[in-house]
């Protein structure tokens, strides 16, 4: 049943309970006044029931809560193909697989001139117009994930801590303890510059979509305008588009590897703990 219909039916019994007991409570149990109220409140339900009709899109989400959480889909949103090239939905019977393709461009738009930004124009123009299928051109900043780089500088820094603890313990030379001193400061200025700073990655990447009745033919056909997608991003720019694989591809679908969780936090905390400071 559809969910409007199955709406509006509830709506509406609910005001015809009111009204049976409204009628059927004698006057001893129940004042008027009461039942005025009571009667206002099914003219209410019978209001909700017949706006279901236009305004459904409203009252499904309130119904549909779940503690402060909206569910808009129960079913599996994607997941990966088994080439780990593209990712895979299912929208009723059909397949839908999308491929990204990264475009190596550095070019910026406040470095060019006038007539680089009329050329890079009409380069993305052709390549637009070389597609039969429509294309997705986006532009995305991702904060690195610099944890494991932080890691291995807070590794680096303790030993060289631990060096100038034993040369001094074995009564080095000043020279040799010196030196590691001015190592051991290089490596916490570092490890300071690089967690107190959120690093930027600027990403160009081009997806493509095709459908299929099985899951095969659709990822065959996105792989297949995928490669005429690269072949002429490739002979306008030319330089080499690559098809992302594997997890790199849940940057563009999952906000934790948009704005990694770990490494924001650990930047933040740092932030608020120098203003407090």
């Amino acid at each position: 049943m559809d969910n409007r219909i199955f709406m509006f039916l509830g709506l509406f019994a609910l005001s015809i309970i009111v009204l049976i007991v409204i009628i059927s409570v004698p006057l001893d149990y129940m004042s008027p006044i009461e039942k005025l109220a009571l009667l206002i409140v099914a003219f209410f339900f019978d209001s909700l029931a017949f706006s279901t009709r236009f305004y459904s899109y409203l009252f499904m989400p309130m119904l549909k809560q779940r503690r402060r959480n909206v569910v808009l889909n129960s079913e599996e949103a994607y997941w990966l193909s088994s080439s780990t090239d593209s990712i895979i939905h299912k929208e009723g019977e059909d397949y839908i697989a999308t491929v990204f393709i990264k475009v190596p461009l550095y070019r910026s738009g406040t470095e060019m001139t006038d007539q680089e930004k009329f050329e890079f124009t009409n380069q993305i123009a052709r390549i637009v117009s070389s597609s039969s299928s429509p294309a997705r051109f986006t532009s995305q900043l991702h904060i690195m994930n610099k944890d494991e780089y932080i890691s291995t500088l807070r590794g680096t820094a303790s030993a060289s801590e631990s060096e100038e603890a034993g040369l001094l313990s074995r009564s080095a030379p000043d020279t040799e303890v010196n030196r590691i001193r001015g190592k051991s400061s290089m490596w916490h200025h570092m490890l300071d510059n690089v967690s107190r700073t959120i690093s930027l990655e600027l990403v160009n990447y081009v997806s493509v979509s095709a459908s299929g009745i099985k899951e095969f033919e659709a990822i065959a056909a996105a792989q297949q305008r995928a490669r005429e997608m690269m072949s002429a991003i490739a002979a306008v720019f030319g330089i080499s588009p690559s098809v992302i694989t594997g997890e790199a591809i849940l940057r563009f679908v999952e906000p934790e590897y948009l704005i990694p969780y770990s490494t924001a936090t650990e930047q933040i905390t740092k932030s608020i703990r120098e203003e407090v400071i």
